[in-house]
């Protein structure tokens, strides 16, 4: 598709991330300019509801949407809008932009729109669940109640989020879980049961190192009752390393398995994030892939 017959929706979340959002406005202004596409900005809303954009979308208006946010924008606008059919970019301006590193798009703001103005696009996976769309990494259990706790900090940012984890991680307790679904069929306590589209948790950490974004399969991580010395290894050793041999998840207390589809009970009524966003849990969770949710626009592999 060439520069004038493509017109660019970028949409900025107003509270996501760090970054200083009037520079890489300007930045986009004039990086955009240059190339000769017309483009407009948005705001992201909390309720996911873009008729103005939609109807932009049908009348051939706007081609493709960027995401100036993090994780949980990305998630929102691509769910509310995929059914669109148009491709969607990122510059990244969350606290862990996993989605982005997977996918190979740089944090730089410059060098994330030399990406979009490429315009290579490809179909990306997401899942369902219940019913709640998830681009990249869900979880139950310990790191939710981070992520409920760091939604209601005033400051962003990976420094804030490791302060919210550490103080957390004392007061931590494991839930009790069934995981059901073809091939295995788990009771555990666990701290925290991850499940993954994106082989990242953000900021360059690996927590499912099978993961591919359009393998059609959820990674699901968890990780089990053991005492906080071990935990916080086994927490450090997966972030870290990634390792997938059977003999270091028995070690460290980690079960990692693929699947199409799960359920998993959650009696104790943990607490639920998707895509780093804080989300409403509930007592039994019924997870399905979706396999080519949506097109992104990323760095070609």
């Amino acid at each position: 598709m060439s520069a004038t017959s493509r017109k660019i929706a970028f949409l900025l979340n107003p509270v996501s991330g760090t970054g200083l959002k009037a520079g890489v406005l300007k930045l986009i202004e004039a990086k955009t300019f240059e190339k000769g596409i017309p483009f407009e900005f948005f705001h992201t809303n909390r309720e996911g509801h873009y008729p103005e954009l939609e109807k932009k979308i049908q009348d051939k208006t706007i081609t493709d949407i960027v995401v100036m946010g993090g994780d949980g924008s990305i998630s929102q606008v691509s769910g509310a809008l995929r059914h669109t059919g148009v491709p969607f970019g990122i510059i990244p301006m969350g606290s862990g932009n996993g989605l982005a590193l997977a996918a190979g798009i740089p944090k730089n703001p410059a060098k994330a729109l030399e990406i979009i103005f490429s315009g290579h696009a490809s179909p990306v996976d997401a899942f369902f669940i219940n019913g709640h769309f998830s681009c990249m990494l869900s979880g139950i259990g310990f790191d939710a109640k981070v992520a409920h706790e760091f939604a209601q900090r005033p400051e962003r940012g990976l420094w804030t989020y490791i302060k919210v984890s550490a103080r957390n991680f004392f007061a931590a307790k494991p839930y009790p879980f069934q995981i059901i679904c073809q091939g295995h069929d788990v009771n555990t306590e666990a701290f925290f049961v991850s499940i993954a589209n994106s082989n990242q948790f953000g900021n360059q950490f690996t927590i499912a190192p099978k993961a591919r974004l359009n393998d059609g399969l959820i990674d699901v991580v968890i990780v089990q009752k053991m005492n906080k010395f071990q935990l916080l290894l086994a927490i450090l050793h997966q972030l870290r390393f990634g390792d997938v041999q059977e003999k270091m998840f028995r070690k460290h207390s980690i079960l990692y398995f693929q699947a199409a589809e799960l359920t998993i009970l959650n009696p104790s009524l943990a607490p639920l994030h998707i895509d780093g966003d804080p989300a409403e849990t509930a007592d039994r969770f019924k997870i399905s892939v979706v396999p080519s949710a949506f097109n992104l626009i990323q760095s070609p592999h």
